[in-house]
């Protein structure tokens, strides 16, 4: 792969063999094996000159990123001290709560290190913004980002008991639009709701809520819902602490609708702090699972809490 790149920014084979120190045949045996090797026609070769194909640009491409990481890895294994700043965002309430002791331990871990969080509810762009790493809730749409699946967070509905005792409990999401709800929608009073048609069912459908309240905090939300004001539909990891201690309970489980991913993204190709952001990957990805995993618990604890 190296005397490949090295005949690429060359231009010739000759000159290839004199920057490296080897001979002319040597370069051509090499470029050779590395096209039988991967099933392409790397370079289109004339007697004065070459030019590369279409799937050698690919090939290409990909030599270069992981010729580049191993010596990374190599600079790393004679010093194995991590050295630079790793750039993370997250969802503001979904970072407070689980990336940041995450980002913590990590610094615990490498005293040289440093780390600095965008906790912001909102799609960043990694290359533009010059982000490292980032957590996205949601499906990922195809893009030229790495992506690591850590686990799935689930849409609850919720409510305090208060509110339940003085208001019903809705059977059925229809029942929905007789309740006072919270939405965190701060651009409008009504929200639609998605709920599965039938239990059993995949298929689908909407309802809309009257809010008597909406926020853009998550967290605002779950407060004014613990106080008895209305029903809230967050994700499960907005209220674990509220469900766990009771002052909030989980309705229409049955009806929920499919969970939402959670995944740990960054560029394939790294910049100078690689090996940080490396270790940063490493050491996040197992803690992270392993805090979604209680979260899924919890929630399960009180599925079988609420039948």
């Amino acid at each position: 792969m190296s005397i490949y790149l090295a005949v690429i920014d060359a231009g010739s084979f000759a000159a290839a063999a004199r920057r490296l120190g080897c001979s002319p045949a040597s370069v051509t045996r090499a470029v050779t094996r590395l096209e039988e090797a991967s099933g392409d026609r790397l370079l289109e070769r004339t007697t004065r000159q070459f030019s590369v194909t279409e799937a050698g640009a690919r090939h290409a491409a990909v030599y270069r990123l992981l010729l580049t990481e191993l010596a990374q890895l190599e600079a790393h294994a004679q010093d194995p001290v991590v050295k630079g700043t790793v750039v993370i965002t997250a969802p503001e309430l979904f970072g407070r709560m689980n990336v940041i002791p995450v980002v913590e331990s990590f610094l615990a871990a490498h005293p040289q290190a440093e780390a600095r969080s965008l906790l912001v509810n909102r799609v960043v762009d990694l290359v533009d913004e010059g982000i490292d790493v980032a957590v996205r809730l949601a499906p990922l749409p195809d893009s030229s980002l790495t992506a690591i699946k850590l686990g799935e967070v689930r849409r609850l509905t919720c409510a305090a008991p208060r509110y339940l005792d003085k208001h019903g409990v809705p059977e059925k999401p229809s029942d929905l639009t007789g309740h006072s709800c919270i939405g965190l929608n701060e651009a409008g009073a009504q929200e639609l709701w998605s709920y599965r048609e039938h239990p059993s069912g995949r298929r689908i459908k909407s309802v809309r809520v009257a809010c008597r309240l909406t926020t853009n905090s998550a967290g605002a939300a779950a407060d004014a819902a613990v106080r008895g004001l209305g029903i809230i539909r967050p994700l499960s990891y907005h209220v674990e602490e509220h469900i766990a201690r009771g002052s909030l309970v989980p309705l229409l489980a049955p009806y929920e609708p499919e969970r939402v991913p959670v995944s740990l993204v960054f560029p394939p190709q790294g910049k100078g702090n690689f090996s940080a952001v490396r270790m940063f990957i490493d050491h996040a990805v197992p803690r992270l699972r392993e805090r979604l995993k209680a979260c899924s618990s919890m929630a399960s604890l009180s599925d079988r809490t609420e039948a």
